[in-house]
Parts: structure tokens; C-alpha cells; sequence
């Protein structure tokens, strides 16, 4: 510990929150001054980091209207404190979110609804142009390295969490897989919106050699569209996974089977084809059991390599007064040649199928819930999600620099059952709103076609910059919806700094 007298003319020399770590005993990283007696028992220094992300966005929305054409600001800043000891390690992470420029008009009564994201961050603050608050992020202590062999860890407090990242695998075109085309499908920090979620709960995690379990029970923040992330909502969840890597030579395949139990307790309006009044008088709870898995695999042919990815989902339990049963499936492969180095090309085709409800008066409730995923990796374009869907779609990635990755995708989308609802959304973000939008579909199917490209820049490791444009041409029910102007498009430039 310093003298009274050094602490104070240390504090005269450094900025303000440096002072208060070397007042409380602690040392930042990046101070030089020695170890104490504590660091030397295993605690390290404390890191700070932060990021700052900063993205301008543009919606064309479906109708051809001035009130569907507009563009906005959305930043978000963040900042983290944390320490690792021998068995412990903690963290304490703020965010600020700042959103500029909202449309004010971008909402239509009826089925037309929220004309874009946009629209959905202005209702979602108090009908406010600009909105800005200071939330804490992450809060939490986590206990490490416990047991005979030191392979149990348990954290507590606020954390974020996102289902598939279980386990990294080693090769690198399934770490690829994961980290695109399999995590946060159904449980997510809908990192890509400007505000997020976290979980205020418990975290436990054993990790083997090859293999991991997780067990997760929590409770949703406030955030996604809401700048105000500090409060809960009355939803809990319950989480466990089993996963388990294979990597050979030529070959890397990995396993994971999860079930996950998630209870909405809120008095709030859900989303379903079922009339207004009869949801309106239905004040029950949803509770849902989901039991899944996925498998991945990749190998080294002659030619280049070869992947494999097969998703699926099955639920069960009660949508307020319905049963619910419920599924989806996700089937996918991919092809990397290695005859193109100067592009390093890797194309891939998939299927995404969920079950939709045909009859909303049955007493059973069909509809695949996605809970609380982060729907933006697979849908760039977010009108739709994976709720009552078809997805048919084919990926093109090119990699001509290892700082710059450009993809292109193209989806043809329909709704799985026509008496059920287009829907689109993320899952709870706050207590009064569903967190899912539904519109009638008219008895049609065809949704649009999808066609897109966004690329990546890294111009130095802590600073990037991202594109995207996508054009959806609108089909049947886009039409009986937006008879004007069946079309839509969306398009953003983001920076990313982190330090």
C-alpha cells in the first residue's frame, strides 16, 4: 500500500480514475509501480477496456410512403473494470447508448404497424427523438478453477450469455460455424441493437478436455430497443447444455444438446393468430420447455473443405390457456475450394424451417417461439426472424485480405403456415411490451426475396469498419399489407473502436 503522502502526489499526476484505484488499494494496468503482496498470491492487475461503437442506418420500409423512408444515428459506449486472482476474477462493465435523430412518424395504425427499427427505438423511449442513458452492463464475481481439478466455475450477478459459445473449437472453419451460423438462436445479447440484454443470475460451467457443461438460470434486463437497461423484466429461464469436439487430421466434428425452460410471467398482450379479444381475456403465463442440439462437422478433401451443419429444436409446454408443441430445423453445407487462394471463396446452401399455427382456435398452440435470441445474424435485413419461417438460402463469403471479408446472401422467405402471422422481433427487451410483432398474412404465404451484401474492414486491430445494403422484393403478403409498394431496404455504415 502507498504512504499517505506518495498516494497523494501519485493523485496529483494521474487522471481522476486512476486516483481512485490507487485509493482503494488496486492497480490499474498500465502503472508501474511494484506488486503488492496480494498480486504476488496470484491477482493480477486491473484491465480496462472499453469500445465505442457508432452506426448510421437507413430504412427504405415496405409501402412507399415519406414516413417509411429515413435514416438515424445509434452509438453505444462501453467501459469494464475487471480483476482475475488465483480463484476468483470479477468485472464491472458500463454502457451508454445513444441514440439520434429517431423518426417521429415512422409508426402506422392497423397491420401496417412499425415501419423499421427505428420506429421500435422511438416507441421504445418515451416517444423521444433522442435518447441516452448510463446503465451498469455487467456486474458479477466469478469463482474459478474449483474442485480436484480445477475444472468448475461459478459466476454470479449480471453477466451476458449466448447459447452455442459453450465450447471454441480449434478448427477454424467450425469456430466459423459457431460463431455465424449457430450461436444465439434461441437465448442471445441482441448485441447487433444498440442497446443489448443481460442476465442478472447464475452462472455454472465445467469444463473437461474435449467436452463442457453449462447450467444457466436468470432473469432478462431491460435494453435491446430501451436505453434504459437497468431494470428486470418478469420472465426467468432456466439452461443447460452438454457439448462435446472431435478434431482429427482431416477431420473436426463437434456435438451439443441443450434444454432450456423459460417462463413469462408478465401481464402484458402476447402476440398470436388467435382474435384480439380472446388474447386480451387470456392473462396466463407462458411457459415453455425447449430440448435441442446441433451437429457440425468439417473436413480436408483434395479439392478444399467440405461442412456440415444440422440444427434443431423441439418445445412443449403451455402458451397461456394453449398447450404448445412446436419445432424447428436447420440443415446447411458449405463448400471452401482451395483453387481461388487470391479470393479464398466459401459458398454455402441451407434450409430453416419452423412450425407456424394453422388454427388458432384448436387449443393448441403451434407457433416455434425463439425466446430470446439475437435475430440479426440471420436475418441482415431484420423483418422477419425464425418464427412461423422458411428459409431458403445460399451465402457467398470472399476473403481477398485478411482484413477485409465480404458477404452476400440471398434468401427466399415465406411463412411456414398461412393462417398464422408474419412475425418479427427479439424476444422481451421491457416489461410492458410482448417483444414479437405480428401481422396477418391475408392467407399468403411468399414473404420476399432477400438479396444482400455487407463487408468487414479492418484497418487496424482495434479500429474496423463495417457496410451492409439489402433489397428485399416483397411477395403475396408483403403485398395485402403494402398494396403501394411491396419493396423494402435497409442499409447502415458502422465504425468500431476499441481500446
Amino acid at each position: 500500500m502507498l504512504s499517505q503522502t506518495r498516494l497523494l502526489k501519485a493523485c496529483c499526476r494521474k487522471p481522476a480514475i486512476i486516483c481512485m484505484f490507487l485509493i482503494l488499494g488496486l492497480q490499474p494496468a498500465g502503472l508501474t509501480q511494484p506488486a503488492s503482496p496480494a498480486a504476488a498470491g496470484g491477482a493480477s492487475s486491473i484491465e480496462i477496456h472499453g469500445s465505442i461503437r457508432s452506426r448510421f442506418e437507413m430504412w427504405d420500409w415496405f409501402g412507399g410512403t415519406s414516413e417509411s423512408a429515413y435514416g438515424y444515428s445509434g452509438n453505444l459506449v462501453r467501459l469494464s473494470f475487471a480483476q482475475t486472482r488465483q480463484h476468483t476474477n470479477w468485472k464491472i462493465e458500463l454502457a451508454a447508448p445513444i441514440l439520434l435523430g429517431l423518426p417521429d412518424d415512422a409508426q402506422i395504425s392497423g397491420v401496417k404497424g412499425q415501419l423499421g427499427l427505428g420506429a421500435s427505438y422511438y416507441a421504445a423511449n418515451d416517444r423521444n427523438k433522442n435518447a441516452a442513458m448510463i446503465f451498469s452492463k455487467q456486474a458479477y464475481l466469478e469463482f474459478h478453477h474449483l474442485g480436484a481439478g480445477q475444472q468448475h466455475a461459478i459466476k454470479l450477478g449480471r453477466f451476458e450469455f449466448i447459447d452455442g459459445t459453450e465450447l471454441t473449437p480449434k478448427n477454424a472453419t467450425l469456430a466459423a460455424l459457431k460463431r455465424t451460423r449457430v450461436n444465439q438462436r434461441i437465448l442471445g445479447t441482441f448485441g447487433w441493437s444498440h442497446v443489448g440484454r443481460s442476465f442478472d443470475g447464475a452462472h455454472y460451467s465445467w469444463n473437461g478436455k474435449t467436452s463442457n457443461v453449462i447450467v444457466v438460470g436468470a432473469t432478462p434486463t431491460r435494453g435491446v430497443f430501451q436505453v434504459d437497461g437497468w431494470g428486470w423484466n418478469r420472465v426467468a429461464f432456466a439452461y443447460g447444455a452438454y457439448s462435446y469436439g472431435f478434431t482429427a487430421k482431416k477431420n473436426a466434428s463437434e456435438v451439443r444438446v441443450f434444454s432450456m425452460f423459460y417462463s413469462d410471467f408478465r401481464d402484458v398482450l402476447k402476440t398470436d393468430n388467435r382474435p384480439l379479444a380472446i388474447r386480451q381475456a387470456d392473462a396466463e403465463n407462458i411457459n415453455i420447455t425447449s430440448f435441442g442440439g446441433h451437429f457440425i462437422h468439417a473436413a480436408e478433401t483434395p479439392g478444399g473443405t467440405l461442412d456440415l451443419l444440422v440444427w434443431g429444436v423441439g418445445q412443449t409446454g403451455s402458451w397461456e390457456r394453449l398447450d404448445h408443441r412446436a419445432g424447428a430445423v436447420v440443415l446447411e453445407a458449405g463448400f471452401q475450394p482451395k483453387g481461388i487462394p487470391a479470393l479464398k471463396p466459401w459458398l454455402r446452401a441451407g434450409y430453416s424451417r419452423t412450425t407456424g399455427d394453422d388454427d388458432p382456435s384448436d387449443g393448441t398452440h403451434n407457433t416455434f417461439f425463439q425466446l430470446m435470441p439475437t435475430p440479426r445474424p440471420y436475418a441482415k435485413m431484420p423483418f422477419y426472424d425464425m418464427v412461423n419461417n422458411e428459409d431458403r438460402y445460399a451465402t457467398l463469403t470472399l476473403r481477398p485480405h485478411a482484413r477485409l471479408s465480404i458477404v452476400s446472401e440471398i434468401h427466399a422467405l415465406r411463412l411456414t403456415s398461412r393462417g398464422d402471422l408474419w412475425y418479427s422481433g427479439g424476444g422481451v427487451f421491457q416489461p410492458w411490451t410482448f417483444g414479437y410483432a405480428g401481422r396477418a398474412s391475408s392467407g399468403a404465404r411468399g414473404l420476399a426475396t432477400l438479396a444482400d451484401i455487407g463487408a468487414i474492414l479492418t484497418l487496424h486491430k482495434q479500429f474496423s469498419i463495417e457496410g451492409y445494403y439489402g433489397y428485399a422484393n416483397g411477395k403475396s403478403v408483403m403485398r395485402s399489407i403494402y398494396p403501394d409498394d411491396k419493396n423494402g431496404a435497409f442499409g447502415f455504415l458502422e465504425a468500431n473502436f476499441t481500446f
